[in-house]
């Protein structure tokens, strides 16, 4: 029994066990690829430096990858003879974007160590330095994981969550993946920076009573009843573009942007958690740092498995 305990003691130190399914480890790319993490990190700030919403769309690829059949680089993949890629699902239509940025960051990795560093991996990297730029929490990205050889059109469509979705749909949406019911409401607070599209809150600014009703009005003379469904508004009117505990001070008083998002404050057992981290941004920043190492360590592909892709969107 001492033996066993040593020898874990032993895995831990080194950073072989994490939660999760596979054996990911922040160091993974110390001695295969030394200048990965910067490599990334410079590509992101360059990125968000030139458009700054981008960080949002970076983030956002992660969450997206990872809920479907984990984290694995599948939305990066495009269409193929023999398989529909995740990009045209319904939840990524014309909307998950950022794809160009990955492809900059992954050239740049091939430079540099060609074949090594997957693009599973990029994302669970550009999501944390996204949000590090706008301000927001850091944490160690377990890495290791490997690049899925086909995507799941049909798992996109029904395991990501939607701007629709109630408070029962979020929970049963995270719960899927192994996301705890706190999971959910603090990593949706990832709402803090972006843009959502009209298409996505017109049924909330029109149809809904949980809202401002000033709020909704300012919004309804941006996103007429049709037409105009590209026109982009903030998901956190008050600082677009800073990671902040903002986007709960909006559910408070009603002014959340999507369905989902006020779901969250609205009667509930999410309100408790919302009203702390509107209070408490040290707690939303700890809690959202833990819940994404959760998020990211959903099924990765390790060992054997997959393939370290040479090209993001396409198979090797």
């Amino acid at each position: 029994m001492a033996c066993g305990n040593f020898y874990l003691l032993l895995l831990i130190v080194f950073g072989v066990v994490h939660s999760g399914h596979g054996q990911l480890s922040p160091n993974f790319y110390s001695s295969s690829c030394p200048n990965a993490l910067s490599i990334v990190k410079q590509g992101v700030a360059k990125a968000i430096k030139n458009e700054a919403r981008v960080g949002a769309s970076l983030l956002r690829l992660h969450f997206h990858d990872c809920f479907v059949n984990g984290c694995d680089g599948s939305i990066l993949l495009d269409d193929t003879s023999t398989f529909t890629g995740e990009k045209t699902a319904i939840p990524n239509n014309n909307s998950v974007r950022g794809f160009e940025v990955v492809d900059q960051i992954k050239a740049n990795l091939e430079k540099a160590c060609p074949g090594v560093v997957s693009c599973a991996d990029i994302l669970a990297l550009i999501a944390r330095d996204a949000v590090v730029y706008y301000g927001g929490p850091t944490w160690k990205v377990g890495l290791g994981r490997r690049d899925s050889l086909t995507a799941n059109r049909s798992a996109a469509n029904a395991f990501i969550p939607q701007p629709s979705f109630n408070l029962s749909n979020l929970t049963s949406s995270f719960a899927a993946v192994g996301l705890s019911f706190k999971d959910m409401v603090v990593l949706s607070g990832a709402h803090t920076v972006g843009f959502a599209r009209c298409t996505s809150f017109r049924s909330h600014i029109y149809n809904d009573t949980n809202i401002d009703a000033a709020f909704a009005k300012s919004l309804q003379n941006k996103c007429p009843r049709s037409g105009s469904n590209n026109v982009l508004q903030p998901l956190d009117y008050q600082t677009k573009f800073q990671f902040d505990e903002k986007y709960y001070q909006n559910l408070l008083v009603k002014k959340g942007l999507l369905h989902s998002d006020q779901q969250l404050y609205n009667g509930n057992k999410a309100d408790s958690y919302v009203k702390m981290y509107a209070m408490k941004q040290g707690e939303f920043f700890s809690d959202f740092a833990a819940g994404m190492i959760r998020m990211g360590n959903i099924k990765p592909l390790t060992g054997s498995n997959g393939e370290i892709r040479r090209s993001c969107h396409k198979t090797n």
